[in-house]
């Protein structure tokens, strides 16, 4: 049964962070690919876990750092399967300074930083709210936020 319970969390962080990076970027660019709502629901996950795995007096700004870190890294994967190797063109930003393989930017990992930040506190509390699970706390600047 834990297993099921891990599972159907895991599955329902996927799927509430799929459908929150399909709406930012339909927000940001006026519309999306399904390949970003499975890249999504992917990065919400993987910076969920990042207060699983390291200590809550990780300062938030170092816990949105690794978060945007993470997201550039996927994003870099998936632009490599979907725009290089399928050929799909979802994105590119050869056009933007400090690109690679326009696939990431820099302008871009600078804009992942809040949003790590907001994914960080929304999984925290969902998996407070939800599941019942630690109540989140933050160190900001070596200050404790809750």
């Amino acid at each position: 049964m834990p297993k099921l319970k891990f599972g159907c969390k895991v599955l329902l962080l996927f799927l509430l962070g799929g459908a929150a990076y399909y709406g930012v970027e339909t927000l940001w660019r006026g519309g999306s690919h399904p390949s970003m709502f499975v890249l999504g629901g992917v990065c919400f996950v993987l910076v969920g876990f990042i207060n699983e795995l390291l200590p809550w007096y990780m300062d938030l700004g170092l816990q949105a750092l690794l978060g945007a870190t993470i997201i550039t890294a996927a994003e870099f994967v998936t632009g490599l399967i979907v725009n290089r190797w399928l050929g799909l063109n979802v994105w590119d930003y050869s056009a933007l300074p400090f690109n690679f393989m326009g696939q990431i930017s820099l302008q871009y990992f600078l804009l992942w930083i809040p949003l790590a930040a907001l994914a960080i506190m929304l999984d925290d509390h969902i998996r407070y709210r939800l599941f019942g699970e630690e109540r989140p706390r933050y160190c900001l600047l070596r200050h404790k936020i809750s």
